[in-house]
């Protein structure tokens, strides 16, 4: 029990430690998406938001749904909550999954519900690589990312966006003090500015994602502290106990010891 208690008080710090480390990156993030926004509103010729799309047209008429789960089982009760949240509203017929993290395709296998493609979660959390999941997303006309989100350090709760409209206030949210606007009249584009949009936007939806994996990571992280914690606390409290009862086995021991003794120094006497 002592072992499990210094294991679970490590496991705490690590999830402390990584907790910071990830509201670090999801500053900086936002940041530099801040900056893309910038442009891209300068740039743009009307409200719409096509996922870098250049024809704005989508292969697949249905909508993608897009879960973020844990890569391992240290993330507590909080995967299988979405993933049960997801199924609820799952439609075969219209929508098609694709599952990040280990630990929902399982739970995903286990329902019977088939999903189109895996990513793993990303170990790291910086330079996250979310092109392979941007190709999934313009092949659909619709995106809604079920993740988990940071509320405190105690509380973790399931959230779903849709991306578009995610993007969309994100952007915002970051409009700046510039309202130039930057056109063909004044700038040469290459090799149109078309292209130069669509560009701008695929890096805003990796931006977008990023932060989005980034923030159910964090949770995960926090969720994984509760979860030591609290093992920490019943492992700490088995210690106790198993403690009292040893010691109180052992006097049980010496009292029957010393009562063997007292009656053999009688029956001697007598």
């Amino acid at each position: 029990m002592s072992s499990i208690t210094k294991l679970t008080t490590v496991f705490e710090s690590l999830a402390s430690m990584r907790l910071a480390q990830t509201k670090d990156q999801v500053l900086h993030s936002q940041a530099f998406f801040d900056e893309l926004w910038g442009m891209y509103s300068q740039m743009r010729v009307d409200s719409l938001f096509r996922f870098g799309r250049q024809d704005g047209v989508a292969k697949i008429d249905k909508e993608l749904y897009i879960a973020i789960t844990a890569e391992g089982g240290f993330s507590g009760d909080i995967d299988q909550k979405l993933i049960s949240w997801m199924i609820k509203q799952h439609d075969p017929a219209k929508q098609d999954i694709v599952i990040i993290g280990h630990h929902g395709a399982v739970q995903l296998a286990q329902a019977g519900i088939k999903y189109k493609k895996y990513f793993k979660l990303p170990q790291h959390d910086q330079n996250i690589n979310v092109v392979p999941l941007v190709e999934q997303i313009s092949q659909y006309k619709s995106t809604t990312v079920f993740y988990q989100t940071y509320v405190s350090l105690m509380v973790q709760d399931i959230k779903k966006i849709a991306l578009q409209t995610a993007v969309q206030e994100a952007g915002e949210r970051a409009t700046g003090k510039d309202t130039d606007v930057i056109s063909e009249q004044s700038y040469i584009f290459e090799p149109d500015s078309y292209a130069v949009i669509a560009h701008l936007e695929r890096s805003m939806l990796n931006i977008a994602l990023g932060q989005t994996i980034l923030e159910s990571k964090l949770a995960q992280y926090a969720s994984r502290f509760r979860s030591m914690s609290a093992s920490k606390e019943r492992a700490t409290d088995a210690q106790k106990d198993l403690s009292l009862a040893f010691y109180r086995a052992k006097r049980s021991a010496a009292d029957e010891r010393l009562k063997e003794i007292i009656g053999s120094i009688r029956k001697a006497a007598a």
